[in-house]
């Protein structure tokens, strides 16, 4: 068994299996999927799991070059956009408009769809190299 704190499989093998700028999207159980593109869904009720104890577990594991954000976030949900600066800052985040935002899902290689209800609790993480 893993150590480490993120210990769901698909998860684990979507992470080991990223390249260099491919996408994984962390969504709230709103978000549009493609049709084409995974989904690991581990909502199990309205507000359970959180996004960011996913993220935060995701992130332990993956390198994160960059993020992409809607950028209705700063408005809809300011709590939100702020705990995501804290995580990230401002250099590595991209924000597009939300319509965007749900184009640049369908190139991701996994969406993992979490029990979030707050709104605009999705991002696309960019791959980094840990070299």
């Amino acid at each position: 068994m893993k150590k480490d704190r993120l210990l769901n499989r698909d998860i684990i093998y979507e992470v080991a299996a990223l390249g260099h700028t491919e996408y994984i999207c962390i969504a709230d159980c709103g978000l549009p999927i493609p049709k084409d593109v995974p989904v690991i869904d581990i909502s199990i009720k309205a507000g359970n799991p959180k996004f960011l104890d996913v993220l935060d577990a995701v992130c332990e594991e993956l390198v994160v070059e960059s993020i992409i954000l809607a950028s209705e976030i700063d408005e809809k949900s300011p709590a939100l956009a702020g705990e995501m600066k804290k995580r990230f800052g401002e250099e590595v985040t991209e924000k597009v408009p939300h319509e965007d935002f749900k184009k640049l899902t369908q190139k991701a290689k996994c969406i993992i769809r979490t029990g979030e209800t707050t709104s605009y609790a999705n991002v696309i993480l960019v791959g980094g190299v840990n070299f």
